[in-house]
């Protein structure tokens, strides 16, 4: 039985409307999968959508993923930070649900000053309830470990266990694995091995079926770095064959691909999402 393809798209612009910009940019990169931002992502504003728009981005029948802001984190021991945390990630889902989206990333988030333990807490409080809200026909609450740095509650694929574990293993819960994350908290994608004990740990800490979405990005940095640089695929320490191996996955078959690489213009992306469709295809 033939494996089925993983789609392999792109973060896209969205000026000019959510759907009217974005897709129009989706097909200047051969994208067929999208990632948008529905609200500032370095702000904390919550702007309503477009009726139009979300229809239009509803009917185009492209996979389309939302990314929360970057201020979000479910583990500050700011309780202003957590309020306006909890209100953006309930705002995405709202929108996602809205726009048809199948996924809302968030990152995993940090501890700051408390301890990791009063985090967690805060995770399984906080967090379960908004997965509680989200609808049958609703997006997953797709959580994304980190590069290392800081008092980052997870990085390595392992470290998802005590989110899943405090999150009951909600079955709107997955997971976006981002590869220039994970080859700076250690796992080296890189090495002959490295991709298949890397997701193999990720499905034996979390079950099957919970990578929902792949962060397809190469990194400037060495492997172990902690620090989340993202590369254009192959022109970075991670390489080419690394993806090659990813899209042989068994547990990957399927599962889209998102670049978030460097460039300010159409012919970089294009040119990654060209690389990706020539690794999957060959």
């Amino acid at each position: 039985m033939t494996s089925p393809k993983s789609p392999i798209g792109g973060h896209v612009p969205v000026a000019g409307g959510l759907a009217t910009g974005g897709l129009k940019y989706a097909a200047e990169i051969g994208a067929e999968t999208i990632q948008v931002f529905v609200s500032n992502p370095r702000g904390w504003a919550l702007p309503e959508g477009k009726p139009a728009e979300d229809a239009k981005l509803r009917a185009s029948d492209v996979p389309v993923y939302i990314h929360t802001p970057y201020l979000v984190n479910f583990g500050s021991p700011s309780a202003e930070t957590l309020e306006k945390s909890l209100a953006t990630v309930r705002h995405s889902l709202q929108r996602g649900h809205a726009i048809g989206a199948r996924g809302v990333v968030v990152h995993t988030g940090s501890a700051v000053t408390q301890s990791y333990d009063d985090a967690m807490a805060q995770v399984g409080e906080h967090v379960l309830p908004l997965l509680e809200e989200i609808p049958d026909d609703g997006p997953d609450l797709l959580l994304e470990p980190m590069a290392g740095q800081n008092n980052m509650l997870c990085a390595k694929v392992q470290q998802l266990g005590p989110f899943f574990e405090r999150l009951e293993h909600h079955p709107k819960l997955g997971v976006c694995f981002d590869t220039c994350h994970a080859f700076a908290a250690g796992h080296d994608l890189s090495s002959p091995a490295g991709v298949a004990e890397t997701i193999d740990a990720l499905v034996e800490t979390v079950g099957p079926g919970r990578l929902k979405l792949v962060h397809a990005n190469d990194s400037k940095d060495i492997c172990g770095s902690a620090k989340d640089r993202h590369e254009n695929i192959g022109a970075g320490h991670i390489g080419e064959k690394a993806f090659a191996e990813l899209f042989a996955h068994p547990e990957v078959a399927g599962v889209p691909f998102i670049i978030e690489t460097p460039g300010r213009s159409a012919t970089p992306h294009g040119n990654d999402i060209k690389t990706l469709k020539r690794l999957r295809d060959t």
